[in-house]
């Protein structure tokens, strides 16, 4: 089946804010790169660790990620079918970017509940 999907706006690459949100565009890419950084190499056991998304989106997205050069994926010739995925050099350099975001949302845990349960989301 081919992708004839076609951009309504272009991609901005003017800056790299613009440059990282396009390639973290997905709502799993940040818990797929920390998994995957964990030692959760599997795709049984990434399905298993990131539960509340479909396998279907997990396994585009993780697609995305190879794509980008941020994971890499290696598939073993036997049988049955053996496949890891481990993070490129790449990828290890938003290690630190995802930790210091997790870390600004546990500094600010109880403000941001109250306002993300208040507006209902």
């Amino acid at each position: 089946m081919a992708n004839n999907y076609k951009r309504k706006i272009p991609i901005s690459v003017d800056c790299g804010i613009h440059l990282f949100m396009e390639v973290m565009n997905g709502k799993w890419k940040i818990s797929l790169i920390w998994t995957v950084y964990n030692g959760i190499k599997r795709p049984a056991e990434i399905h298993r660790k990131i539960s509340g998304a479909s396998r279907r989106v997990l396994d585009t997205q993780l697609n995305q990620l190879v794509d980008h050069g941020l994971i890499s994926k290696k598939v073993y010739d036997q049988r049955p079918l053996k496949v890891e995925y481990e993070l490129t050099e790449l990828g290890k350099t938003l290690i630190p970017v995802i930790a210091s975001t997790a870390r600004w949302g546990e500094e600010h845990r109880d403000i941001l509940e109250r306002t993300i349960f208040l507006s209902g989301n």
